[in-house]
């Protein structure tokens, strides 16, 4: 396994804005735009694609990377990881709910395997934070690598015991939880595609951009031609 060894990510302490405090919805406009949301996904023909699931923070950020990636063809933003039953962005956001802010993964397995997305996934934030990426705090923005299946759980353990024998994180222990894949809760409408929907939005500027801009630093080779 190819092991890429990145910086890790500079924590934002200049700014007070964070993922949650930027968006304010009313719970009925939200419900009918996730159901546009879903109505919009169904369009489109994923059937080749592979799923895989991923949380590091704002899925703002992370929907935005993987988006970057060559042979993924669509990042959706939504919550993982919890057990309640249509969990909304104000109740997640406010730690009321178990879940995560995640992301849900098409890919195509002819040009970017699992392992590499695993490496997209640790080398885009930093996983020695425990329920913390950058300015957001709480559990709902912890670290997560979801499997579907034993392989795929194989893989990402393979890969943070190579993390850890190369000592990529001077010897902080990585808090990333390996978890098993039970279901992902799409995100209200207005979240999906955010950081290029609202490029001026401060937590955008401050935080999501800047992020992407390591990631893209460190990983061009897994780059999309249009992402460089």
């Amino acid at each position: 396994m190819r092991i890429l060894k990145t910086n890790l990510l500079a924590v934002v302490l200049l700014i007070s804005t964070s993922c949650q405090s930027n968006v304010k919805k009313d719970k009925t406009e939200a419900t009918q735009e996730t159901k546009k949301e879903i109505a919009k996904l169904s369009q489109q023909d994923l059937s080749k694609y592979e799923t895989a699931y991923f949380a590091s923070g704002c899925f703002w950020c992370v929907e935005a990377i993987f988006e970057s990636v060559k042979g993924v063809k669509e990042a959706v933003s939504g919550y993982a990881g919890g057990t309640e039953d249509n969990p909304t962005y104000q109740q997640v956001g406010a730690g009321l709910t178990s879940h995560a802010e995640a992301v849900e993964v098409y890919y195509d397995p002819k040009v970017i395997s699992f392992t590499a997305l695993v490496q997209v996934f640790f080398g885009s934030h930093d996983p020695t934070t425990l329920n913390r990426q950058g300015p957001d705090r709480g559990p709902q923005y912890r670290s997560v690598a979801f499997y579907k299946n034993e392989e795929e759980k194989k893989i990402i353990e393979a890969y943070i015991r190579a993390l850890k024998e190369q000592n990529v994180y001077g010897g902080d222990p990585i808090t990333t939880e390996v978890t098993a894949f039970e279901k992902f809760w799409i995100a209200e409408d207005y979240h999906q595609d955010y950081e290029k929907k609202h490029p001026n939005n401060s937590y955008i500027t401050n935080v999501s951009i800047p992020r992407l801009n390591r990631f893209k630093s460190n990983f061009g080779d897994y780059l999309k031609e249009d992402a460089h």
